[in-house]
C-alpha cells in the first residue's frame, strides 16, 4: 500500500471509530438514562391526577400507591440494566474525546487506535475461530469483520409490538461463550480484550432507587451527560420486552410458536448429527441469543449474527455473565397503562435466565458475531461455507431485501437449506427524514420470484400465527401470519 493509499485508510478507519465510540455512547446514554425517562412518565400521571376534582380523586384514592409502586419497580428494572453495563467491556477507548465537524474531520482520537491494514482484522479473527473450531471440524466458516459508518437510528414502526432496534452501526466486536468457565472472549480489529467477570470490582454503587450514586468508569460518566431522544430509551424498554420473549417461562409459548418449527425442521434436515463433523448454522438477526443457542444444543455449529448493539450488551450478559437459572428479575409490562386488565397484571414479574446458558449442553463452536449481516457475510471467505441459514422475524429488517437473500444464497453450500420464519413488516417503510431511508418494499410473492433467481427450491412453506414481544394478559394482542419456509440451494451443474 503506497503512503498516499495508507494515509486514506488511516483517515477512514479513524472516522468509523470515532463514529462508532459516537454511536456506542449513545446506546449506553439510552440505557443509563432509562431510570429517568420511566421517572418522567409517572410524574406525568401525578401531574394528571392532580387535575382531577377531588370527588373524582377518592374514586382512584389508590392510584398515588400505585405510582410508588411504578417507582419500585423502575428501581428493580434499572438494577438490572446497571448490572449489565457493569459487565460491559466496549471494544473501543471510549474516555476518548472526539469532536466531528460537519466535513467528518476529527479531533482528538490518537493514532494508536487506528487499523492500518484491514486484513490484519481477518488474521486475529481467523486465530480466534481457529480456537473455536478445531480443523477437525472440517470448512467451519471464518467471518471478516468490517466496519461501517454509523447511520441514523430509525424509530419503532407504529404502535407494533415488532420494532426496530438497530444501533445505527456496524459493531466490530464478536463475543463467544465458553462453556467451561463461563467467560466472554470479545474481539475486534486492533486487540482482543476480556469482559470483566469479577463481582467485585463494582464500577458502580447502586442507591435503592435505582439511581447510580458512583461511577468508576469515565466512559460511563460521560455518557450520563448525554441527552438522548425518548426513541432512543423506548428501545432500551423494547430490550427489556425481548428479554421475556427469548430468556423468561412468558416466553415460552412465543418461542414455541416461533422458534419450535425452525429446531423440529432443522432436526428433520440433518437427522444424523455427527460431533466430530457437525453441521454449520448461521443465525442473522439472532437478538438475544437464544435461538442460535437452542440450535446450538441440538449439535450445530452455531453463529448468532447482530447488528444491534443494544440487544448484544444484553445478550452477553445473559450467555456469559449468568450464574443461574431465574437470576435477575424484570418487570417488563410497567411502561403501559393501556388495555391492562388490573393493576396486578401490569405489575407481573419476569425472572430470567429460564436456564442457565452455560449449563445447557451447547456446542463447541458456538458464537455470536456484530455486525451488519451484508457487511460481515458478503465476502469471499463466506461462501458456500454454511450447511443451513435460519432467519426468524428478519428479512423486513433490510433497506434492500433483494441484497439479504443474494448474501444468503451466497453463504450456503450446495444443497444447503435456508429456514425463515417471519412477517414482511418493512422497518424502514415509514422512515422519514433529511435524507431518506432506501428501503425495497415487495410482496411475498415477488419475495419467493428473488429467491428463485438465487437458485432456490422451495420444498415445505406454511402460515405460522404468531405474536411478538407480546404481554399475554394485555387487551390487544397483534398477532402476525408469518410465513414459514424451507428452501434449498440447487446444487451447480
Amino acid at each position: 500500500m503506497n503512503p498516499e493509499m495508507e494515509g486514506q485508510h488511516r483517515r477512514y478507519s479513524k472516522l468509523e471509530e470515532a463514529l462508532e465510540i459516537k454511536s456506542l455512547r449513545r446506546i449506553i446514554s439510552a440505557y443509563l438514562n432509562y431510570s429517568e425517562a420511566a421517572e418522567e412518565d409517572v410524574r406525568r400521571y401525578e401531574k394528571s391526577f392532580r387535575k382531577l376534582p377531588h370527588e373524582h380523586k377518592a374514586l382512584l384514592s389508590h392510584l398515588p400507591m400505585k405510582y410508588q409502586r411504578l417507582r419500585r419497580c423502575i428501581s428493580v428494572n434499572s438494577f438490572f440494566i446497571m448490572n449489565m453495563l457493569q459487565a460491559f467491556n466496549p471494544p473501543f477507548d471510549m474516555s476518548q474525546d472526539i469532536c466531528i465537524d460537519e466535513h467528518e474531520n476529527i479531533d482528538g482520537l490518537p493514532d494508536s487506535h487506528l487499523c492500518t491494514q484491514v486484513s490484519d482484522c481477518n488474521e486475529e479473527c481467523s486465530g480466534y475461530f481457529k480456537q473455536l473450531m478445531p480443523e477437525d471440524h472440517g470448512n467451519c466458516p471464518v467471518p471478516t469483520i468490517l466496519r461501517g459508518l454509523c447511520g441514523q437510528t430509525l424509530s419503532p414502526n407504529g404502535n407494533s409490538e415488532k420494532q426496530e432496534i438497530s444501533s445505527g452501526n456496524s459493531c466490530t466486536a464478536i463475543f463467544r461463550m465458553d462453556a467451561s468457565n463461563n467467560s466472554t472472549e470479545l474481539v475486534e480489529e486492533s486487540k482482543d480484550a476480556k469482559v470483566d467477570s469479577n463481582p467485585d470490582s463494582s464500577l458502580f454503587d447502586s442507591a435503592p432507587n435505582g439511581n447510580t450514586s458512583s461511577l468508576q468508569r469515565d466512559w460511563i460518566e460521560d455518557a450520563l451527560k448525554l441527552s438522548v431522544p425518548l426513541v432512543d430509551v423506548d428501545k432500551v424498554r423494547c430490550i427489556i420486552r425481548n428479554i421475556v420473549r427469548d430468556w423468561a417461562v412468558e416466553g415460552q409459548r412465543e418461542r414455541d410458536q416461533c422458534y419450535k418449527p425452525i429446531l423440529e425442521e432443522l432436526n428433520r434436515l440433518f437427522p444424523v448429527r455427527c460431533k466430530e463433523r457437525p453441521p454449520s448454522c448461521l443465525v442473522p438477526g439472532a437478538g438475544l441469543g437464544r435461538l442460535a443457542l437452542e440450535i446450538s444444543c441440538l449439535g450445530f455449529i452455531s453463529q448468532g449474527n447482530e447488528f444491534s448493539y443494544y440487544m448484544m450488551i444484553c445478550s452477553s450478559f445473559i450467555l456469559n455473565q449468568t450464574a443461574a437459572a431465574n437470576q435477575w428479575i424484570i418487570y417488563p409490562w410497567i411502561h403501559s397503562n393501556c388495555n391492562s386488565w388490573s393493576d396486578d397484571d401490569q405489575f407481573r414479574s419476569v425472572a430470567f435466565p429460564d436456564i442457565h446458558p452455560a449449563s445447557v449442553g451447547i456446542s463447541e463452536g458456538f458464537s455470536m458475531c456484530g455486525g451488519d449481516f451484508v457487511e460481515v457475510y458478503n465476502d469471499v471467505d463466506q461462501e458456500a461455507s454454511w450447511d443451513a441459514v435460519v432467519t426468524c422475524f428478519f428479512l423486513d429488517t433490510a433497506h434492500n431485501i433483494v441484497e439479504y437473500m443474494e448474501v444468503i444464497s451466497k453463504v450456503l453450500k450446495d444443497g444447503g437449506v435456508w429456514i425463515n420464519l417471519g412477517p414482511l413488516l418493512y422497518h424502514f417503510a415509514d422512515s422519514y427524514g433529511p435524507e431518506e431511508e432506501m428501503s425495497i418494499e415487495i410482496s411475498l410473492e415477488d419475495v419467493k420470484k428473488v429467491a428463485l433467481h438465487y437458485g432456490f427450491v422451495l420444498e415445505m412453506e406454511k402460515i405460522i400465527e404468531t405474536t411478538y414481544t407480546a404481554n399475554p394478559r394485555s387487551m390487544m394482542q397483534n398477532h402476525y401470519f408469518a410465513a414459514f419456509w424451507t428452501m434449498k440451494k440447487k446444487s451447480k451443474a
